[in-house]
């Protein structure tokens, strides 16, 4: 369905006798969503912006897979997407051997019987890579914009993987046919002004996949790097946090935000942004570098060296003081969102 302000620019167009603007159903998003979603809340934040960017129908929600290993990640997951209304979303996680194993301050809130899920268990939920290259090959070309907001241990996986049953197209082949974005918060292009390198979490966690990710990803799909200096100057307000969660008496997000951080924490939007910015691109919210290749090195340094003629794959998000304040405010608004659907606790 298309949004109102379109249908009244479309009916414009028509009496004004102008050639009706190109739009597409493609030019929703059908995203799919990669977390690390174990040690800091932001994920779950991103995770309900998802949600409910689909309930306003600003992107499709396929699939959200897991890259850090708890046995608490899916079902908490499939609990935040029942909470949202989508019971039956596909949840993947990972069996890489050499994924990260993190604890949790918050996961361990789907054990306290108010939120439903069906998933109990990460033993019967599907494999994160197998679950990618299955939605991946249901697609259309082009069709899928991934984001992902935690290691890159999945998306290794994922370049990694053969051709199968499910399409006969090994990884990268797969990625090239299928994707059109990758936006992924990773890096930092800003480094602090004491002249130290900051060593992004989501790079040193699992430093070989993050690599291997930006040295091989297909050079046709563009890379959208999300930095640690923009989550940074995104402070998420405690205030939201202690108001905006009051649609139902028990709110999974506000939990989770509480017993990560407590009352009293403004907590940096770093995953918030990389969902922003993958479903409204072209929206204002963040600049662009010029074009480039990202790189990094052994111990998590990262290095962006720009490209002359403008044509490579990665670009990094670029925040303007003047429009911190509207990206925060889009960000608090779409996490704080009431769950459209009555599948919540009371």
């Amino acid at each position: 369905m298309r949004p109102p302000f379109l249908v009244a620019a479309l009916a414009a167009c028509v009496c004004l006798g102008r050639p009706l603007p190109a739009v597409a159903e493609a030019e929703v998003p059908r995203v799919i969503f990669d977390t690390d979603i174990t040690g800091d809340c932001d994920d779950v934040l991103a995770l309900a912006m998802c949600h409910t960017l689909a309930d306003r129908n600003a992107c499709e929600l396929l699939a959200v897979t897991v890259s850090k290993d708890n046995p608490l990640t899916g079902p908490f997951v499939d609990a935040v997407n029942t909470f949202y209304g989508r019971p039956d979303l596909p949840v993947g996680v990972t069996r890489d051997p050499d994924a990260q194993a993190r604890a949790s301050r918050y996961l361990g809130i789907v054990e306290s019987g108010v939120y439903p899920h069906d998933l109990r268990s990460n033993d019967t939920a599907e494999e994160a890579v197998f679950l990618l290259r299955r939605t991946l090959a249901a697609q259309p070309d082009g069709g899928v914009t991934i984001v992902s907001v935690g290691t890159a241990t999945n998306l290794a996986g994922l370049l990694r993987s053969p051709g199968d049953a499910l399409s006969p197209l090994a990884g990268p082949d797969l990625v090239r046919r299928k994707v059109a974005l990758l936006a992924i918060m990773a890096g930092s292009f800003a480094d602090p002004p004491d002249g130290r390198p900051h060593l992004e979490a989501n790079v040193i966690n699992h430093v070989a996949a993050m690599r291997f990710v930006a040295d091989t990803w297909p050079d046709e799909v563009p890379i959208r790097w999300s930095g640690y200096e923009i989550g940074i100057a995104l402070p998420y307000p405690r205030v939201s946090i202690a108001h905006d969660y009051a649609s139902v008496p028990r709110h999974i997000v506000r939990e989770a935000y509480l017993a990560h951080s407590g009352p009293d924490h403004d907590r940096p939007c770093w995953d918030q942004s990389s969902v922003l910015d993958a479903v409204f691109p072209h929206r204002g919210y963040f600049g662009l570098s010029r074009p480039g290749r990202v790189a990094f090195d052994a111990d998590g340094r990262t290095r962006f060296t720009i490209d002359p003629d403008g044509r490579a794959r990665d670009r990094h998000l670029v925040l303007d003081r003047g429009a911190s304040a509207r990206a925060l405010e889009a960000i608090v608004q779409l996490s704080s969102q009431p769950p459209m659907r009555d599948a919540n606790p009371r």
